[in-house]
């Protein structure tokens, strides 16, 4: 089969750069490989059942498909260069933040009507945050939910799945030079095309170190932040969650000078788990659980509880070039400790040196959301300088809300936010072989659903450009 452009991964990325192409120029010929299903069969079989265990699906319905892992996201779109990728480097911070707009109009016109756009401006949190050593990032919102998230998804589906080719389930095993431009292998044959472009997505990153490879791209090392996701009453974040949802705040460690976080802030929300499983598009030697957690735009969804994620970000030096494989043992590690799946220990019996068992979690009143999680004792698994900096971390955020440093309070391990390789491409995204580009996470450049969708449609906008809009 031979195409104007092949298009491998259907996330945010691939997806914005399908839409962006047949916008300028409907006459192309696309296709879009995915290993995950269509939007409509993307369930995990697990799903509602009481004892829940990964049954090692051979593509895992949350991780892949059309949407990517973030279909099952809390569906939050920053508008921001203060976080969420390094997208400002590329195409400078003006035109970021005007494609982010775009990006932002065209979810709204899709099924995003009614969602709010919240942001932070001049608000009094900033100020107090301020007094307390910690720094609120700048940032618009817009929270779409999980449930609209997906109503979005499915609109652009709908927009695209007839001008165009999209092969679900087809994962991608190589991709070749050919004198006219490139050919993708997959197990259901080989596709031709002029482009390629490259959004698998962090879970496909190894598997995109091995084409830059082969190819002989360049590459560098990437950061890991590794941490927990907090679990505490609704009430406690309120006045930082009814203004601003979503609130970035950043504080330096005394100790170690470590950077920690707060990350994917969730009112009203679960505490949920992803899996990483080995395949085509993760080379991950074994199947590894990390938490996540997401929430509804429909109230009669919401919780008692909010949770957020705070994580200690790493970035090592040589001679060590191996931060994926690094976060993935910790992973393994809880993973290890609990048969397989999520722990969760309470603030006090941490500070105290013991694990949280049944009868101690039972005592909580801090009911969790995540109820297969396994009480245990994160000081066998997270290493001493990130327990240290999470923990004078949750101190410090107790002083902008109070009742977070509770003995209550639940932690929930590992939470792992793994960052490709970063790959060396220009302002476009194109890397230095010709016609052949990476973007969004799984290109290390993006962090996020905003950032990496825009990097479809910058892609986009150049090939409509070299084949002449």
């Amino acid at each position: 089969m031979q195409y104007d452009v092949l298009i491998v991964g259907g996330g945010p990325g691939g997806i914005y750069s399908a839409y962006e192409l047949l916008e300028k120029r409907p006459d192309l010929k696309i296709a879009l490989f995915e290993a995950g299903h269509a939007l409509a069969r993307r369930h995990c079989p697990i799903d509602g059942v009481k004892v829940k265990s990964c049954v090692k699906c051979p593509t895992c319905a949350i991780m892949n498909g059309f949407g990517g892992a973030g279909a099952f996201s809390d569906g939050k779109y920053n508008i921001t260069n203060q976080f969420g990728g390094t997208l400002h480097e590329y195409i400078g911070k003006k035109q970021a933040l005007e494609l982010m707009e775009y990006v932002d109009e065209i979810n709204v016109a899709n099924g995003g009507q009614g969602t709010h756009l919240y942001s932070t401006g001049a608000t009094p949190i900033k100020k107090l945050c301020l007094e307390n050593d910690l720094h609120l990032l700048d940032a618009s919102v817009r929270h779409l939910g999980t449930d609209k998230n997906l109503v979005v998804l499915e609109h652009l589906y709908n927009r695209l799945k007839d001008r165009m080719d999209i092969y679900f389930d087809t994962p991608v095993q190589s991709v070749e030079r050919t004198d006219g431009g490139y050919r993708v292998v997959t197990d259901k044959g080989s596709y031709d095309g002029r482009y390629c472009v490259i959004s698998v997505g962090r879970s496909g990153s190894k598997w995109m170190e091995q084409v830059c490879r082969e190819l002989d791209i360049a590459t560098r090392s990437n950061r890991v932040d590794i941490g927990v996701r907090v679990e505490l009453p609704y009430e406690v974040f309120a006045h930082l969650t009814d203004e601003l949802y979503e609130s970035k705040i950043v504080y330096r460690t005394e100790k170690f000078q470590d950077r920690v976080r707060t990350f994917c802030m969730n009112p009203g929300g679960i505490v949920s788990e992803e899996h990483y499983n080995p395949g085509f598009h993760n080379t991950f030697n074994q199947s590894i659980a990390v938490v996540n957690g997401h929430s509804y735009a429909d109230e009669a969804s919401h919780t008692e509880n909010t949770n957020f994620a705070m994580l200690v970000s790493t970035s090592f030096t040589e001679p060590f070039n191996q931060p994926i494989e690094y976060g993935r043992y910790i992973a393994q590690l809880g993973n290890m400790l609990t048969g397989g799946g999520i722990m969760v220990q309470r603030l006090g019996d941490l500070l105290m040196g013991r694990r949280t068992d049944e009868s101690r979690l039972r005592k909580s009143t801090t009911r969790a959301t995540l109820t297969t999680a396994v009480p245990g004792d994160l000081s066998f698994v997270l290493p001493h300088r990130h327990l240290t900096s999470i923990i004078e971390a949750l101190r410090a955020f107790n002083n902008v809300a109070p009742g977070l440093y509770s003995k209550n309070t639940l932690l929930y391990g590992v939470e792992v936010k793994f960052y490709s390789s970063k790959l060396a491409v220009d302002q476009n995204f194109e890397t230095a072989v010709e016609n052949f580009y990476a973007i969004g996470d799984g290109a290390g450049i993006t962090r996020g659903l905003m950032q990496a969708s825009v990097t479809g449609i910058v892609v986009a906008r150049d090939i409509a450009k070299k084949l002449g809009m």
